[in-house]
This record gives structure tokens, C-alpha cells and sequence, in this order.
């Protein structure tokens, strides 16, 4: 099994920025990827940014040029830096981990951190 916990997620204002980082532990393996999801209220959850192993790096074209994924190897940590905030990126925030084949494939869900952007 693999924990993953979410943290740096709030309110903030359009144009701004949060950074949320999320912890791993568990049964890792040695070449996971990871990646974070959003769920906003009455849409699908989406894939906004992943990352292998490797640091290879997907994002969704809405976030493109505004958002960064990262990875700390060493503390089993990833990170997603968020600028120029808009109100529809407001939503619930997921960290998980999981495989890259091609494209990324999630395994592990973490409970999820709320962004809300708004003036």
C-alpha cells in the first residue's frame, strides 16, 4: 500500500499562487510516477500535471505556462507550484502515484486538498 497526504492548499486570490506538496510513503517501489488531479463541483476529475520517474512532465493545456509539477526524490515528495491563479481552478486537489506506460495511470489516491480561488 502506498499513503499519500496532501498539503498547501486555501484560498487565494485570482493572479495568485499556492504551492501544494504531497508526502509518500508505503510500498513505493523504485520507479513510480505521480501525478495531481483536480475535481471542481459538477465536472470529471482531470489530470492536470504528471511526472515520471525520470521527471518527464505532462500538464493539461489549461494549466500550461502557469503551473509546475516537481519531485523530491530523496524525501519521497511532490510538489505542484500554481501561478496566475484563475476561479476555475478552484477545486479539490488529489496527489497520486502510479504508473507512466505512454501516458501516466494512477494506483494510489491521496484523501485530496481544497484550492479555491476568489476575490
Amino acid at each position: 500500500q502506498v499513503q499519500l497526504v496532501e498539503s498547501g492548499g486555501g484560498l487565494v486570490q485570482p493572479g495568485g499562487s499556492l504551492r501544494l506538496s504531497c508526502a509518500a510513503s508505503g510500498r513505493l517501489g523504485s520507479n513510480y510516477a505521480m501525478g495531481w488531479y483536480r475535481q471542481a463541483p459538477g465536472k470529471q476529475r482531470e489530470l492536470v500535471a504528471s511526472i515520471s520517474s525520470g521527471g518527464r512532465t505532462n500538464y493539461a493545456d489549461s494549466v500550461k505556462g502557469r503551473f509546475t509539477i516537481s519531485r523530491d526524490n530523496a524525501k519521497n515528495t511532490l510538489y505542484l507550484q500554481m501561478n496566475s491563479l484563475k476561479p476555475e481552478d478552484t477545486a479539490v486537489y488529489y496527489c497520486t502515484s502510479g504508473t507512466w506506460i505512454g501516458t501516466y495511470f494512477p494506483d494510489f489516491w491521496g484523501q485530496g486538498t481544497q484550492v479555491t480561488v476568489s476575490s
